[in-house]
């Protein structure tokens, strides 16, 4: 009896046994999934390819392991201005957006905004990524930043009249996107008004605005074509005349939560050609977004030349004086790192 007892007690023990084993190693296979958040729609290139191929090389890298959920049009509830620290709290673990939504924050990093910078997207986002990892990463301090990019050139929408010389914008309300830019309409002459980019439609639509500074790739998405009538292209041979910041911070104490294997899928998946690929992206989407409004009856382009450039460069060069003197009064220097940031867009220039 007691034989028979005891081969039942090891029996059970082996059976408790291998559930646990079994029940562990289902645990184990479950995929972490990240919360990825972002402000536009869930057509938009950001959402399908920016983020979601970032997702699929996720997937593919950690065998599954590593899965993502993305939620567009702040679907995980409020505005874009709060999406970094959304990131850093951890609402989502993983955020797109711009870096001047909160004013004031990121102002090393924003060094790219600044006017007649930008030559083009990938380059550029190649030097912010460099830029940032040796002057600016403790205004990242609170995440883990995986991504710093900017998109195409800025171009110049209007409702009512084309924008062909520096007076034409005098007195009209224009959308900007940034307080650098912000800073840059309003030296230009025109009355800048601050807004996220969905404010955009409703704000052309009831005249709050005349007109709205944004690249040509976010614009049909916009219904841009539908609700201006003009477009202002600068010399493509120029620098642009303005660009955007954006960045792609994760949750830190989520990326910690991972085992070494995961982090490493991450860090391959994050860095300069992160960033370049993204800018690379959003800059390519250009070209099929500007087929739109020449497809648009009636829509008018035109370009503003390099002699005309050189009008609105002087007038703004104040700007950069500005942020120098803004980076000396924080005991750095402002003008090595300003040369700093055009000999890394230099660098990357093909």
């Amino acid at each position: 009896m007691k034989s028979k007892s005891l081969i039942s007690a090891l029996a059970l023990a082996v059976g408790l046994a291998s559930t646990t084993l079994s029940a562990q190693a289902q645990t184990a296979q479950q995929p972490i999934i990240l919360k990825v958040h972002h402000f536009l729609g869930p057509q938009t290139i950001q959402h399908t390819t920016m983020l979601g191929d970032w997702c699929k090389a996720l997937a593919r890298d950690s065998k599954d392991r590593l899965q993502c959920q993305i939620f567009p049009a702040m679907q995980l509830g409020g505005t874009p201005p709060q999406l970094y620290d959304q990131a850093k709290d951890g609402v989502a673990d993983v955020v797109w957006t711009v870096a001047g939504y909160q004013a004031g924050r990121f102002p090393r990093t924003q060094v790219f905004e600044l006017p007649f910078v930008m030559t083009n997207a990938e380059a550029t986002s190649r030097a912010a990524w460099d830029f940032v990892q040796k002057h600016a990463m403790d205004e990242h301090k609170d995440v883990k930043l995986l991504a710093v990019h900017v998109h195409g050139p800025g171009v110049l929408f209007s409702k009512n009249k084309p924008i062909t010389k520096l007076e034409d914008l005098k007195g009209m309300k224009w959308r900007a996107p940034t307080a650098n830019v912000t800073r840059m309409m309003g030296i230009l002459g025109a009355t800048p008004v601050g807004m996220p980019v969905p404010q955009i439609p409703e704000a052309l639509s009831k005249g709050v605005i005349d007109g709205a500074v944004i690249p040509y790739e976010v614009a049909p998405g916009l219904k841009v074509n539908e609700l201006t009538k003009f477009a202002a292209e600068t010399d493509p041979k120029f620098p642009a005349l303005y660009t955007t910041v954006f960045v792609v911070p994760m949750n830190k104490a989520k990326y910690d939560s991972l085992p070494a294997d995961l982090k490493a899928v991450i860090d391959k998946n994050s860095g300069r050609e992160f960033s370049a690929f993204l800018g690379r992206t959003q800059w390519g989407n250009d070209i099929p977004s500007r087929k739109v409004f020449t497809e648009t009856a009636g829509y008018s382009i035109s370009q503003i030349p390099a002699s005309e450039l050189e009008r609105w460069r002087k007038a703004t060069s104040e700007i950069d004086d500005a942020w120098i003197a803004d980076m000396n009064k924080r005991g750095l220097n402002g003008k090595a790192m300003l040369q700093d940031a055009l000999g890394l867009i230099k660098q990357y220039t093909k």
